[in-house]
């Protein structure tokens, strides 16, 4: 695991531990029937789903519609998308389908993940259009030479801290693997890390989208923030009225 950076360090302990209690909603579905079937829906796409991989949750959709708009936003035209954490490759084959002139990159460290996002990705027909890779976070892109050519990287992280696996979130992982969900003390180690490796894949003027548990908004954008490598840092919130994206654009290098 590469090491976090001064800047990495997590605010004063008070701060975060009084936010645990309204941390981190994670969506209800029938995760033993998504396993029993093998598949599942999202963004009307019918996709596969096997133990070991986290079944996507309806509530991801925002993130994915996020990166639909900024996408067309961005107006380019053949963007280069980045799904970190991609999971069952849901954003990424959503994106991919949906942006048929996107080239996407998605990434995972499990075995699992990625060959479960090698099928979702063979089921689409989108082998063209989206590669598959396997490490730790932007590890997975040494020798690619992508470096500073990316338009979007959208990542869904693990955002459950430890203490709370342990306690009133234990039952996430009765059926469903513990990496899927935890993410350190805070539930943010891995938003720490995508938020400074990213930097150095990103264009001038791309995007870094996350999704965050329920009130996590304001901790991520002030972790965004404090890289000093972005702008235009703002939260998405769903119907309820609750923020569950963050967004932000990439700054020109210093």
């Amino acid at each position: 695991m590469a090491r976090l950076t001064a800047w990495d360090r997590a605010p004063e302990k008070s701060t975060w531990e009084n936010q645990e209690s309204r941390f981190v909603v994670i969506g209800e579905i029938n995760v033993a029937s998504a396993y029993s079937t093998g598949r599942t829906d999202f963004m009307g796409l019918k996709l596969v789903v096997a133990p070991g991989v986290l079944v996507p949750r309806p509530e991801t959709e925002l993130l994915g519609s996020t990166a639909l708009n900024v996408l067309r936003e961005l107006n380019r035209p053949v963007p280069r998308v980045v799904d970190m954490c991609c999971g069952a490759g849901n954003l990424a084959c959503a994106i991919g389908y949906k942006v048929p002139t996107a080239r996407v990159w998605a990434s995972d460290l499990t075995d699992s993940c990625v060959e479960t996002t090698c099928r979702n990705v063979a089921h689409l027909g989108l082998a063209g259009r989206i590669s598959v890779l396997q490490g730790d976070l932007f590890n997975s892109f040494s020798g690619l030479e992508l470096e500073g050519t990316i338009d979007l990287v959208v990542c869904n992280p693990p955002y459950i801290s430890e203490k709370r696996l342990e306690n009133d979130r234990a039952h996430l992982m009765e059926l469903e693997p513990r990496e899927a969900f935890a993410a350190g003390p805070y539930g943010l180690s891995i938003h720490m890390r995508v938020i400074k490796e990213a930097q150095r894949f990103l264009r001038q003027g791309g995007m870094l989208l996350f999704e965050v548990g329920l009130g996590q908004d304001r901790q991520v954008m002030s972790l965004v923030e404090r890289s000093k490598a972005y702008e235009s840092i703002r939260a998405i919130a769903n119907k309820a009225g609750e923020a569950r994206v963050v967004c932000a654009r990439a700054k020109a290098p210093a």
